[in-house]
């Protein structure tokens, strides 16, 4: 298993936006893509509380690369993202990190 880190930075009060595209529609497109969600995180305490993070598991690059592409490449996904932006855009700055659990992890 690896895990992708993506952390989304948003626009000044955007974050609602941002979560509510995740929770009412982005997830459901996950699952129809096979894409399992490892978890999400808001920064209660940091730097920025414009950000949200969350952890993707891919079994392997070549699974996220396959899965990742049909998802962004998915008209419906599209649609989405377009109407979620109707007051203007959301994010500010995405990072994406690939992370491997060590052999003591309790996450494997």
């Amino acid at each position: 298993m690896i895990y992708e880190l993506r952390i989304y930075e948003c626009l000044p009060n955007r974050l609602p936006a941002l979560l509510k595209r995740f929770g009412d529609h982005t997830l459901k497109l996950w699952d129809k893509h096979g894409i399992r969600q490892a978890g999400f995180f808001t920064t209660a305490v940091g730097e920025s509380s414009n950000r949200l993070t969350y952890f993707v598991a891919w079994e392997s690059l070549a699974e996220r690369e396959t899965k990742w592409k049909a998802f962004v490449t998915d008209p419906e996904w599209h649609k989405v993202r377009d109407d979620s932006e109707r007051d203007g855009p959301i994010l500010a700055n995405i990072s994406s990190q690939f992370l491997t659990p060590t052999a003591f992890s309790s996450v494997q």
